[in-house]
């Protein structure tokens, strides 16, 4: 299984355990973060310049790939435990386009499946959506609404 729940994949990725051990290297360090919540409507991203100190590396009771819960979080000096699972990237000495080497985890499913995909929500998409929406208000019957193409992806 893999991030997104999916049968027949790795979960958590192959390069997982070598995330974690450089995380666990990095304790005492300051850290910066690139957090990600999800929920049913949106995935909300935050980049902040603001530094953290690492704690620690705490293994998590309960993971669950449906839910982004990973085996592991990490303990952050404002006294917040955050799930490797809800984080897409932790880097050293800069939280902005870091180097290899002061990467210290990166989930790559978030990373490229959806921080940096191409929107699925083009003018088209946009369009048949609206229209179909104004139908349904106007109480038009079903098949003579507009059919939307493949929506979305959505994480989680």
């Amino acid at each position: 299984m893999n991030d997104r729940g999916d049968q027949g994949a790795l979960w958590p990725s192959a390069d997982y355990a070598r995330w974690v051990a450089r995380l666990r290297a990095a304790i005492g360090q300051r850290i910066y973060l690139v957090e990600v919540r999800l929920n049913d409507i949106q995935a909300a991203v935050s980049l902040s310049d603001k530094a953290h100190e690492l704690l620690a590396v705490v293994d998590f009771p309960k993971p669950d790939p449906k839910r982004r819960l990973f085996p592991h979080l990490i303990v952050l000096d404002d006294g917040r435990g955050v799930n490797l699972g809800h984080l897409a990237r932790i880097s050293l000495n800069t939280p902005f386009a870091p180097a290899e080497t002061d990467l210290l985890y990166q989930e790559q499913a978030l990373l490229q499946d959806y921080l940096f995909a191409p929107s699925r929500f083009n003018k088209e998409w946009i369009a048949a959506a609206s229209k179909r929406m104004l139908g349904e208000v106007l109480g038009k019957p079903e098949e003579e609404l507009p059919k939307l193409p493949e929506p979305p992806r959505r994480l989680g």
